[in-house]
């Protein structure tokens, strides 16, 4: 589920689904709304045809909150800096 399996295409790992996140915002506050119409239209884009569904994108915050890449503050997602390089 987190990473590709079997029966889960690389495109929907949870991992995956967090980086087009990413990839999608722009790493800029926005509401959890705006963050899944913003993938939706990633996704579309960049032909990736297989559907996700609204719950999967949910998983996909959960893996990015839990790696602390994001969190929620008064209902806006809020994404942390990049570490800078050592």
């Amino acid at each position: 589920m987190i990473t590709p399996t079997k029966g889960i295409a690389p495109q929907r790992a949870l991992l995956a689904v967090g980086a087009q996140i990413l990839l999608a915002t722009e790493r800029q506050s926005v509401t959890v709304t705006q963050a899944w119409r913003r993938l939706k239209e990633w996704r579309a884009e960049h032909r990736h045809t297989s559907p996700i569904p609204f719950w999967w994108f949910v998983l996909a915050l959960d893996v990015l909150y839990a790696l602390g890449v994001v969190e929620l503050r008064h209902d806006v997602l809020v994404f942390r800096e990049r570490p800078h390089a050592a």
